[in-house]
C-alpha cells in the first residue's frame, strides 16, 4: 500500500515537472502539443490556485466566527 501510494506521488510530481517544462518551451515556441500541454497545466494551476484562496477565506470566516477566551477583563 506504501510503495503503491510513493508510486501515485511520484506520478505527480512527473507530471507537474513536466507541466512546467512545457510551459517554458511553450513560451519559446515550441510544438502544438507542447503548447497544449501547456495550456492544461496553466489551467490546472490556475483551478488549484482558486481553490486554495477559496479554502483559506472559508478558515479565516469560521475562525472570525468562533468565540474568543476573552472575557472582556483585562
Amino acid at each position: 500500500m506504501k510503495n503503491m501510494i510513493n508510486l501515485v506521488l511520484l506520478g505527480i510530481v512527473v507530471l507537474a515537472v513536466g507541466g512546467c517544462a512545457c510551459v517554458v518551451w511553450a513560451e519559446r515556441g515550441g510544438p502544438r502539443w507542447v503548447r497544449r500541454v501547456a495550456t492544461v497545466t496553466l489551467a490546472v494551476s490556475e483551478l488549484v490556485h482558486r481553490s486554495e484562496k477559496r479554502r483559506r477565506r472559508r478558515q479565516r470566516q469560521r475562525l472570525s466566527m468562533t468565540p474568543t477566551n476573552n472575557s472582556g477583563r483585562d
